[in-house]
This record gives C-alpha cells, structure tokens and sequence, in this order.
C-alpha cells in the first residue's frame, strides 16, 4: 500500500475537516471529523457513496468498490475517485462532499433505529 497515496489523499480531503487514517483490510480507512468517508485499497481512494450519490459516481464514469469474498464478487457503497479531482484539493472537493453527505445519512440511518434490547424482557 502506497504511504504517498495516503498522503496526497488526506492532502486533496483536507479542506472536509481534521481527517485521520487508520490501517484496514491491507489498505486505509480515513475519516473526517470521525466520520467514515473513504477507503485506499488496491491503491486507489474510494468514496463514500449512496442511493443519493451513486448517479454522480456513475456518470462520471467511476467503478464501484469490488473485492472477491471466498469465490463471491462483493460490492460496497463506495466509488472510485474521479481521476481528474486526484489532482486537486479544489476538484476533489464536490465528490469529497457527495462522500460525507453519504456518510451522514448512513450514520442517521443506523441512529434512527431502535437499540437491540438486552436482557430479560
């Protein structure tokens, strides 16, 4: 896993908020503000995305997050970065948005249901 993708990665994020990484699954989680917006895995940086955000993601021609799960293809909620918003903090910005909007709606989403119950009933 390459240490200067992280790095040009929290670079082009920066701007969301104070962001921190965290090792995963052979690659990076990052966070902003605590919230879990992106993946670098298979050296390249995944967003977030959702109902609301995969359009954009596909329209601009981005893949979606794929890995191989004992001989099943698995997909999950994130996209490639558009290749041309790698080269900016000002181009990244619209999809690192579109990621942490994703992100707050899947956090909501989880908190809008009630807790497991414990114990006797």
């Amino acid at each position: 896993m390459s240490k200067e993708l992280l790095a040009h990665s929290l670079e082009l994020l920066a701007p969301l908020g104070a962001l921190r990484s965290r090792r995963m699954f052979g690659g990076y989680g990052i966070y902003a503000d605590e919230i879990f917006i992106a993946i670098i895995a298979f050296e390249q940086l995944w967003l977030k995305a959702d109902a609301e955000t995969i359009p954009a993601f596909q329209q601009a021609g981005c893949a979606p997050f794929r890995y191989d799960k004992q001989g099943q293809v698995m997909t999950m909620a994130y996209y490639a970065a558009p290749e041309e918003a790698m080269e900016s903090p000002a181009l990244m910005q619209p999809w690192a948005r579109l990621a942490l909007a994703a992100a707050l709606r899947a956090r909501a989403a989880k908190g809008s249901k009630p807790a497991p119950r414990r114990g006797k009933a």
